[in-house]
């Protein structure tokens, strides 16, 4: 059973956040990229980065890349607190989309332990559209908002495994 969200206030600290977003099943996104951004603006992240790609399978390379960029070296950039990815994959005809959603679930769980970055994997592989709505477009379920919630927490965590 889909649980609504529930009201809470977080604190970002420092936090650094990335979110790779697809642009496929764009207004399904876009609604969950403005909830995830309007939830880490209200908790008060230090930098929000939004990075687009054409659709959900093109979202680990670039997550990938600034996971690796985030942890490499004297002159990386600012390291990051978490990456959020954000796609809707709707099922078809064919299994095309389980490909799909198989492969990215694999990539970002991969690279996550990898370079030791939270990885917030909200590229949600749907039944269909009502699915979407419900999950994207509404506020009570909306899982970018869940993502930034996710990401906060997980940088808090890994602040403390390295305090």
């Amino acid at each position: 059973m889909l649980k609504p969200l529930k009201t809470q206030t977080m604190r970002a600290g420092n936090a650094r956040i990335a979110i790779v977003a697809s642009e496929y099943n764009r207004s399904y996104v876009d609604a969950m990229v403005r909830a995830a951004r309007t939830e880490l603006k209200r908790a008060g992240a230090r930098s929000v980065q939004l990075i687009r790609v054409p659709g959900a399978y093109e979202i680990p390379v670039v997550a990938a890349r600034l996971a690796r960029l985030a942890t490499s070296g004297a002159e990386r950039p600012a390291r990051l607190s978490a990456i959020i990815c954000l796609g809707v994959i709707l099922r078809g005809e064919t299994t095309h989309a389980a490909h799909i959603g198989e492969a990215v679930s694999h990539a970002l769980m991969d690279l996550q332990l990898r370079y030791e970055v939270p990885v917030i994997h909200e590229v949600l592989l749907l039944e269909n559209e009502e699915q979407a709505r419900t999950r994207c477009l509404e506020r009570r379920h909306n899982r970018g908002a869940e993502a930034a919630r996710t990401a906060l927490a997980m940088a808090r965590v890994m602040r403390g495994v390295l305090s």
